[in-house]
């Protein structure tokens, strides 16, 4: 959750803000048009990809694999926690040295975007491998407390071949920690957003509309009502951002002057696209509706941002043309199609646990989503053992 909540700072105001001093050369228009091309392209990658690998992580039988599921609760506090961590990072900023709170949160997203990266290539990797490379399997598990007690922290299965492919992300991160070249940056902020919408499940469809509402007005409000959004984005320093030269062509990969993206812009539409993708599969029509029109909706309200924000020369709060357009175009499809209520009605958290009872709200519980899964399973195994033992109660 940190990566989602600290996204948003930087999701809609870089992208506008002019580069300092004044002795740069004017972009010319084909180096802008290849920037903000780039952007959107580099945009749309990991919501049609995270989108996919969403389903696969649904359907996994592995508890370890089990997303992280936001409910109703969690999407009408996330602004006010986001509103919050902004300020934070804002007051930090005006009271300590940028320096060392950059070095700090350099460290701190350099072991997370290994551990991302290396999640994101695993897949592709493995069709490179050998059939006779020797792969052996590991297994890390942390848990507290002892005997009925014990409860699993973390419980990771991984491989000789995850290992190899964090070890390749461990040269990207070395890259960009000494060089805080722009590549680096956006390889691990292209695999922290296709980590976001593949793993953060929203559980239906009114959860995602109050989330994307919330931050709509969250957006607006610090870009457009104070200076607060503009001054962390500038002092903020870390891979949550994709970043493209618009002077590539002029300077080429030693370019500085870019155009920028938060990934809070993709991640937070990003979820929502992939919630309608699952229920256009739980349709079972062999058609994905939903999700093409949601999709093209994402194209057409970042397009619109750019476009505004390139007339204007001002900062733009990108949610506040990503949410309509998102949220739009599906339920006009559905309005159209006379499926509102089933759209409405659909409950993503049911996919995850098929063999659960449904849940009607999302209990409190210390952990990874892993304990949550074993102990309702304890629980539904328990009864099936005594019943055996008291045949009478038939």
């Amino acid at each position: 959750m940190d990566l989602s909540v600290s996204d948003p700072p930087n999701g809609s105001t870089e992208a506008a803000i002019p580069p300092n001093g004044t002795t740069r050369p004017p972009s010319t228009p084909e180096g802008i048009a290849l920037a903000y091309g780039s952007l959107l392209l580099m945009a749309l990658l990991p919501i049609f990809f995270g989108a996919v690998r969403s389903v696969r992580c649904a359907r996994g039988k592995s508890a370890s694999d089990m997303p992280e599921t936001i409910t109703s609760r969690d999407a009408a506090r996330f602004p006010i926690i986001a509103s919050c961590t902004l300020l934070g990072l804002y007051l930090f900023f005006k009271i300590f040295s940028q320096e060392y709170i950059n070095l700090l949160l350099s460290m701190y997203f350099f072991v997370l975007g290994i551990l991302a990266l290396s999640h994101t290539i695993s897949p592709f990797m493995s069709k490179f491998f050998p059939a006779n490379f020797p792969n052996r399997h590991y297994q890390l598990l942390f848990t507290q407390g002892s005997g009925e007690n014990k409860e699993e922290i973390i419980n990771y299965e991984f491989d000789t071949k995850d290992l190899v492919c964090l070890g390749l992300s461990s040269v990207v991160g070395v890259w960009y920690l000494l060089r805080k070249h722009w590549i680096a940056n956006n390889l691990f902020g292209l695999a922290f957003s296709l980590n976001g919408v593949e793993l953060l499940h929203l559980n239906n469809v009114s959860t995602g509309c109050i989330l994307l509402g919330g931050l709509f007005i969250y957006d607006i409000f610090w870009v457009f009502g104070t200076n607060v959004m503009v001054t962390v984005a500038k002092s903020f320093e870390a891979p949550i951002k994709l970043v493209f030269p618009q002077d590539l062509l002029e300077k080429g990969l030693e370019a500085d002057n870019f155009a920028m993206l938060g990934l809070g812009d993709i991640v937070i539409p990003g979820i929502f696209i992939a919630l309608l993708l699952r229920f256009d599969i739980s349709l079972k029509r062999n058609t994905h509706t939903y999700f093409y029109a949601s999709f093209t909706a994402y194209i057409f309200g970042l397009g619109i941002t750019i476009l505004v924000m390139h007339i204007f020369k001002h900062a733009q709060p990108a949610l506040l043309y990503l949410v309509p357009a998102c949220i739009g175009f599906p339920v006009l499809v559905a309005l159209a199609k006379g499926e509102v209520a089933e759209m409405f009605s659909y409950e993503s958290s049911a996919e995850i646990l098929p063999h659960t009872p449904r849940l009607t709200h999302f209990p409190t519980v210390s952990g990874s989503p892993a304990s949550l899964a074993n102990s309702m399973q304890q629980k539904l195994a328990g009864p099936r053992r005594r019943r055996p033992q008291n045949p009478s109660a038939m």
